[in-house]
Order: structure tokens, then C-alpha cells, then sequence
């Protein structure tokens, strides 16, 4: 917990630095540092490096791997129990464990999609050359070991499955020329298209240069909003931790003596922070793996067509959907295939119809149970005086139940006919309504616990613009910010040796 009389967020980051310190000197803290803290992810990707399929031995093997890997994660997580240089890095070392843990390369997937080498300049110049359609299902390479080490690396960083026969819901479908091959066209010509939209809003380009600039566009106003939100954000305690502090006095008074105001601004500035830090880091992707490596270095994973413009949907599920379309369609489906597969599995273990009412359900439950295991194990590993399970796993479990809630009251007042009788945009409204409210009485367990956490005392921005100009608070930090992001650790042995977060 933190002390009372830290006047600057200076001081609580020194206050954490001085409590990391001295935890490690005492033997009570670990550091996290890699490579070690990647262990696990390499064993698992190695051990799928063999080709299970032909040996029962080795698909031991990788079961055996993969609890190791969980065994492994939770003494990581134990051991360096908020032990990480930063109060605000802690987060980044628990959910990654967390996520590793339920994602074990997304159950050795099938088969990916890939390019002939050179097949299209050999089409451009001569069709009646080509044997085979310039794209195909390539399944687990057998003879090249740097093939299978490429197909299984893709695999396990393929979150949601792009270019992969278990691409999740909610991504359009690929240009139509890689359709047309995929169903054994020869006379392929790669052409222009207009982008590809999904029916939760998530857009596809074909077209290089767009989304390039687009994506550069993009980040350079991401980035000022971020700059602009974290600099109004760190005038409040509450968001160095103190969660009774009193607001802003640049706020008006009607905030101010406002509970109800009051939190409603604070779970705005939580709110935009992390859609716009998410926002930000999605925008990465396209422009480095399209605009700065391409096609020529790592193949069809180069493609703008393998890149979507953003992870985000259309706010437009939230308004037709209500909750169930915020998280199903608006949000970012980033851990949508490390959530349905368990609860897939569940479902079938239990006998139950993915379609019904008790298995729609149990779907629902499951993943934002996983969701919340995700986040607590984060929220778990941080400084700060946080609640992992009464604060962010409780918050999951509640999206859950208000998704369930809000169904059923749906289907209710439809069977009524009350539903049909309603203009479209009162439909929206009552929606929205419903979002704001639920939104409104189940955040703070989020947001306080990222609060609590030192979350906010990350710097999102390596030079901030308006803390330059001197508009952030005394002790907030003036251009550069990034002096002490990570450091070079030299321990005893080789496994306490390396980049310490």
C-alpha cells in the first residue's frame, strides 16, 4: 500500500523502485529477466517442432512440454511476485505467462496458407508454365527443419489465426484472387481491390501503399493522443494509486463535488488511455511488417492483405448488440482463439450443443472466466496494493453476466413484440444506455486495480510533447521519459542474467 504524503509521480515511482530493491537484495523479490523468463515459450516451441503426428512418444512429449510450461509460469509468477524493476511493468510480465499458459500454440493448428516461390512473376510471364495455383494449404512441413521452425513460429504467434484454416470470426476473407487460388485457379493475376470489410467493422487492404500510409498517419495521432491523456491523467493521485484522493483542482466544481462526475471523468481518461494505447500498438504491426519489411523478406506474412488495418471493429456492434457486441465485435478480438477453444472444449466434454442455451452460456462464461485469469495474473505480479480477483477477475466475470442478462431480457421483450414496435435508433439508444450503465458500475474494479497497480505511472511515449511545454505536473517527467524502461542485469548464474524488465 502506499504511503500517504507522496506529492509527485516522481516520488511513488521512487517509492516503488526503493521497495523492488530492496526486495531483491532481501531474497524476497526475483528479478524477471530473459531469456529465462521466456523458457517455457521456447521449450513448447521446440517441442512442436517434431512432428507429433507419426509418434505417440513425441505427442507425449509435447504434452509433457506444455506442463512444464505451466508449471514454470506459475513459479514465475510466484517467484517474481511483483518483482519487476517498475510497479507499471508488473502487468507486462504476468500476462504474458498467464497467456502462454492457456495458448500452447493454439493446439498445433492444421494448415497455413502459402505463396509459390515466385510463382506470380512466372504467371505474369508464362500461365501455361505453372503446374500448381500460386497459393496453397501448406500443412506441417516434414523434410526442412527451418520450413516446420517457420510454420510452428507462425503458429504460435498467430493469434487469431490470419492466413490459417482456423482464422477466427470477425476478419474478412482474403482478396478474391487468393480465393480463387485457394479453390485451384491457375490463371492467377494478382490485382487492386477495394478494401475488405468484416461484419464487425474490421477492415482488410489489398492495396500496400494505403495502408502504409494510413497506418504512419494513424500512429502519428495515436501517439499525440496518448501524450495528451497520459499528461491530463498524472494531475490526478488517483491515478498514481491513491484511490481516495481528491480530484483535479483544475476540474470545475460541479466535478468535483461530484461522486458520480467525478467518476465518470476518471473512467474516461482510464477508458481512452487503454483503447488508445491499444489503438497505437495495432497500428505497429501493418507498418512494420508491410511498409518496412514486405513481401520480399517474409513472404505472404508481408502482404497488406495478411496485416488488417486495426484489430478494433466497428463501434456500430456496441449500438446493434449491446454488451455482447462491445466485447464480441467492437473490442479488439486479439485472445479469441485462446478463449473458444477451451470453452469449445468444455462444451463438447460436457455433451452439450454449442448453439444452446446451457453451451452459449458455459461459451460465454468460460471465456471471460480465461479473460479474467489473463488480467488477474498481470494485476497479481504488480507492486501496488491490487485485487486480482476481487478487481479484475471479478470484473470479467460481470461482463459475463451482464452479456447474459442483456440476451435474455433481449429475447424476452422480442417474444413480447416490443422489440419489432421500436424505431432502429431507439433500439441503438436503449442499447448504448445499457453499455454506459453496466460500463459505469463495473469499471472501477479494472481501472482502481490499474491504478493500485502503478499502471499509470508507465510512460506510453518516449518524448512527450506537452510535458515539454511544461503542462504536466511538478515531478511528471519532462521530454524524454524512457531513461529506465529496462537495464542489463549481471546476477550469479545464467538464468538470473540478461534484460531485466
Amino acid at each position: 500500500m502506499l504511503p500517504p504524503g507522496l506529492s509527485t509521480p516522481h516520488e511513488v515511482s521512487q517509492y516503488y523502485d526503493n521497495l523492488y530493491y530492496s526486495g531483491v537484495a532481501s531474497g524476497k523479490f526475483r528479478p524477471f529477466v530473459y531469456p529465462f523468463g521466456a523458457l517455457g515459450g521456447f521449450l513448447v516451441i521446440l517441442a512442436l517442432i517434431l512432428d507429433n503426428r507419426r509418434s505417440r512418444i513425441r505427442r507425449y512429449a509435447v504434452y509433457s512440454t506444455y506442463a512444464f510450461m505451466c508449471c514454470f509460469h506459475i513459479w514465475c509468477m510466484r517467484r517474481s511476485h511483483v518483482a519487476t524493476e517498475e510497479a507499471r511493468d508488473g502487468f507486462a510480465e504476468g500476462r504474458p505467462t498467464s497467456t502462454a499458459n492457456i495458448d500452447p500454440a493454439n493446439g498445433h493448428p492444421d494448415v497455413r496458407l502459402r505463396s509459390m516461390k515466385g510463382a506470380r512473376v512466372q504467371l505474369m510471364r508464362s500461365d501455361s508454365q505453372s503446374k500448381s495455383p500460386p497459393f496453397y494449404w501448406q500443412s506441417v512441413p516434414k523434410d526442412s527443419l527451418i520450413e516446420r521452425f517457420d510454420w510452428v513460429l507462425d503458429a504460435f504467434t498467430s493469434f487469431r489465426g490470419i492466413g490459417w484454416t482456423w482464422q477466427r470470426s470477425g476478419l474478412p476473407p482474403p482478396p478474391s484472387f487468393v480465393e480463387d487460388a485457394l479453390c485451384g485457379t491457375l490463371d492467377v493475376v494478382e490485382r487492386p481491390e477495394p478494401e475488405r470489410v468484416s461484419r464487425t467493422g474490421v477492415r482488410r487492404l489489398s492495396d500496400r501503399n494505403a495502408l502504409v500510409r494510413e497506418s504512419a498517419i494513424n500512429l502519428i495521432i495515436g501517439y499525440v493522443v496518448l501524450d495528451a491523456v497520459k499528461t491530463l491523467g498524472i494531475h490526478d493521485p488517483y491515478m498514481w494509486g491513491y484511490m481516495d484522493a481528491a480530484p483535479p483542482a483544475f476540474l470545475p466544481e460541479v466535478i468535483r463535488q461530484s461522486f458520480a462526475l467525478t467518476r465518470i471523468y476518471r473512467l474516461s481518461i482510464s477508458c481512452t488511455a487503454i483503447y488508445t494505447a491499444l489503438w497505437f500498438a495495432f497500428k505497429l504491426g501493418p507498418l512494420f511488417f508491410c511498409g518496412v519489411l514486405g513481401p520480399n523478406w517474409i513472404g505472404l506474412r508481408g502482404e497488406p492483405w495478411m496485416n488488417p488495418a486495426c484489430m478494433f471493429g466497428s463501434f456500430k456492434s456496441v449500438l446493434d448488440h449491446g454488451l455482447a457486441g462491445w466485447w464480441g465485435g467492437w473490442w479488439h478480438q486479439t485472445f479469441r482463439m485462446v478463449f473458444e477453444e477451451p470453452a469449445g472444449w468444455l462444451i463438447s466434454r460436457l455433451g452439450l450443443e454449442q448453439k444452446s442455451t446451457v453451451g452459449s452460456l458455459t461459451s460465454v462464461f468460460t471465456a471471460f472466466f480465461l479473460s479474467g485469469c489473463l488480467h488477474a495474473s498481470g494485476s497479481y505480479t504488480q507492486l501496488g496494493d491490487t485485487r486480482p480477483i476481487l478487481g479484475q477477475m471479478r470484473f470479467f466475470l460481470l461482463q459475463a453476466c451482464g452479456i447474459a442478462i442483456q440476451t435474455f431480457a433481449a429475447r424476452g421483450l422480442k417474444s413480447a413484440g416490443l422489440t419489432q414496435r421500436l424505431p432502429k435508433r431507439v433500439r441503438q439508444l436503449g442499447n448504448l444506455i445499457t453499455v454506459m450503465f453496466w460500463m459505469y458500475h463495473t469499471a472501477p474494479l479494472l481501472c482502481d486495480d490499474f491504478a493500485r497497480g502503478g499502471i499509470w505511472l508507465f510512460e506510453p511515449v518516449p518524448v512527450s510533447i506537452f510535458r515539454g511545454l511544461g503542462l504536466g505536473p511538478e515531478g511528471g517527467g519532462g521530454w524524454w521519459l524512457w531513461s529506465d524502461l529496462f537495464a542489463w542485469r549481471a546476477g550469479e548464474h545464467w538464468w538470473d542474467t540478461g534484460i531485466a524488465l
